[in-house]
């Protein structure tokens, strides 16, 4: 029997099932919601405490559906990310890892410490050829029906104008494979449009992109992030991580204002009745958890990072994304785009 037929068509996944703020129930649940879109195409494995484990899924009554990997112990929020490939060996973040670093699984989906997941991966799995530094990508709603993909939005808070080089790529790459535009433009935040504005590193990189085999078409504002005038922003992860922060606080502030305007008087509680169903589909399309979470780009590995507080619908949505980057190959395209000729190789 040949390799290709004996190779199983399933992607493998493996999801950190004691990673998120309350797991292992969300994470368990949230394979079943993965399992309702993916079928047969995926198999998922939940690795953390057994035991723990075992408990969620007799809930479901599906105890022996899943594949459990033990791993007895959990990286916290405050844990130290560069302290887990030393010392974190049996911790689930850390198995589940490295099981995708020996090919017993395609891709791996955490809801954990980002700066952990981040760290761990970059250090067992390494980096595509190329890569100068991996990046983490965030989609941003827009006013149009598409979204704008921001990166770093947290990988690297002081980067370098070839780490932004890369990002430009990178993101480009993952924006054209995951949502299907042939030619994403690209821009790159500052502080103004014009080729002048900006830190030396922005300028340099700015530079250096004109040049890329990308639709770079310059510099963009941060407004441009939720107008949609772009399909990719590159940006430090500094600047990255800030904007996302603040855009996951939009909606509960938006919920808050409604809330106060309609106790002001009867009149106002019955005018945000009537438009509820209006409000709730707005807010609809801003809900974190229909992206699922990010992917850490630039890793020999597909990896996704969610929210500690990610739903079980979240954690479903973050699987499926994971699966969809191994059927695609983003990393073999990202590795393509990224091999430059030799003339290109000076680039710092």
């Amino acid at each position: 029997m040949s390799a290709s037929s004996q190779a199983s068509p399933r992607v493998r996944v493996a999801i950190d099932a004691m990673g998120g703020d309350y797991a292992p129930a969300y994470e368990v649940a949230g394979t079943f919601e993965a399992l309702k879109h993916l079928g047969e195409s995926a198999e998922i494995i939940l690795v953390g405490r057994e035991d723990d484990i075992r408990r969620e899924l007799e809930r479901h009554n599906k105890s022996e559906l899943i594949r459990v990997v033990h791993a007895s112990d959990v990286v916290g929020m405050a844990d130290e990310p560069s302290a887990i490939v030393k010392n974190r060996k049996e911790s689930s973040l850390y198995v589940g890892v490295d099981m995708m670093k020996r090919g017993e699984v395609d891709a791996f989906v955490s809801a954990g410490n980002t700066g952990a997941v981040m760290a761990t991966s970059t250090m067992v799995c390494g980096r595509i050829s190329g890569v100068s530094r991996p990046t983490i990508g965030s989609f941003f709603p827009t006013a149009t029906n598409k979204p704008t993909l921001v990166v770093d939005v947290g990988a690297n808070v002081d980067s370098k104008p070839r780490f932004l080089y890369d990002y430009a790529l990178m993101g480009e790459v993952y924006s054209r494979t995951m949502l299907n535009i042939s030619s994403p433009t690209v821009g790159l935040l500052n502080v103004g449009e014009e080729e002048g504005k900006g830190t030396e590193n922005v300028r340099e990189a700015y530079a250096m992109l004109r040049k890329a085999p990308i639709r770079f078409v310059g510099n963009v504002e941060g407004r441009d992030i939720l107008s949609g005038t772009v399909d990719v922003v590159v940006c430090d992860g500094f600047e990255g991580n800030i904007i996302l922060k603040f855009a996951e606080s939009v909606i509960g502030f938006l919920r808050a204002r409604f809330k106060l305007f309609a106790s002001r008087s009867v009149a106002h509680g019955i005018t945000i009745s009537l438009f509820k169903p209006v409000l709730r589909a707005v807010l609809r399309g801003m809900d974190y958890q229909d992206y699922g979470g990010v992917p850490l780009l630039g890793v020999n590995g597909v990896v996704i990072i969610g929210h500690g507080a990610s739903t079980p619908k979240a954690l479903g949505n973050m699987v499926i994304r994971a699966v969809e980057m191994v059927q695609r190959d983003v990393n073999g395209q990202i590795e393509r785009a990224l091999k430059q000729p030799e003339e290109s190789q000076s680039i710092r």
